[in-house]
């Protein structure tokens, strides 16, 4: 496919316009960010796995009847996807405690939820893309009464479906954001599920051994984050032929 005009380029991946109006094409990147990007790297095959892992989700929740906007992958770095209009929020689910929950709650990593809990942030790298309320998003406009339910709805349903392809293959899914846009038909909308669900996106544990596959590998300093995510699709069964491993980051200054 020819490349065509650059859209925007964020942290992870870069949107070009698409062939055909209501379409776009999304390249996944090698680079890798933590920590509100105070901390990056290069890392080779990065974006080829999440491109093929991203692909498996998506399709997966296209078979189940959860809207999303994967249309085709395109080749090793690319996809076909639908435009949507994104809500400014990041949908978070969580199934066990990590991260920034134990953090602002003194819980210990690792426990347990009670049933799984949705969260959501506002999407603003400046702020740190900070935790808000359900007051907060119908207050300042960013999603509808009616928004928020189908939103909570189409994270419960993903969580679902993820948290037993995972355990299928011996990982716990521990929690994982997700982006939602908006398609508009008409004077109305629908929401769908939209950027990407990959390792750089969820909280991935080997069930026995606790051994993380995610991108805490990156963060934490843990080992080869192309390992983690090989292993990943290689349970899956989605392992690319032409993955080359990197002996080691290239970090970027």
């Amino acid at each position: 496919m020819a490349r065509r005009k650059k859209i925007y380029e964020g942290k992870a991946k870069i949107m070009y316009e698409g062939p055909e109006p209501g379409t776009m094409v999304q390249y996944f990147k090698d680079d890798a960010t933590a920590f509100n990007a105070e901390k990056k790297a290069v890392i080779e095959g990065k974006g080829v796995l999440n491109n093929r892992l991203s692909e498996f989700f998506m399709t997966g929740l296209t078979q189940i009847g959860v809207p999303n906007h994967f249309i085709k992958r395109l080749n090793m770095r690319e996809q076909l996807i639908r435009s949507v209009e994104i809500i400014p929020l990041e949908v978070i689910v969580r199934n066990f405690a990590a991260g920034s929950m134990c953090k602002r709650l003194g819980m210990s990593e690792g426990t347990p939820m009670p049933r799984p809990i949705v969260e959501f942030c506002y999407k603003d790298d400046a702020l740190g893309d900070p935790l808000v309320s359900e007051e907060h998003i119908i207050a300042f406009g960013w999603a509808s009464q009616q928004d928020l339910d189908d939103m909570i709805s189409l994270a419960l349903r993903v969580n679902d479906f993820m948290s037993g392809v995972m355990l299928a293959v011996g990982i716990k899914l521990v929690d994982f954001k997700i982006e939602i846009g908006r398609i508009w038909e008409n004077d109305f909308h629908r929401l769908i599920v939209a950027d990407e669900i990959s390792p750089d996106s969820c909280r991935l544990w080997d069930i026995e051994t606790g051994q993380k596959l995610d991108k805490d590998v990156f963060r934490r300093d843990l080992g080869n984050l192309t390992d983690a995510y090989t292993e990943v699709a290689r349970r899956l069964g989605v392992l690319p032929t032409n993955v080359t491993h990197a002996p080691k980051p290239t970090l970027i200054n």
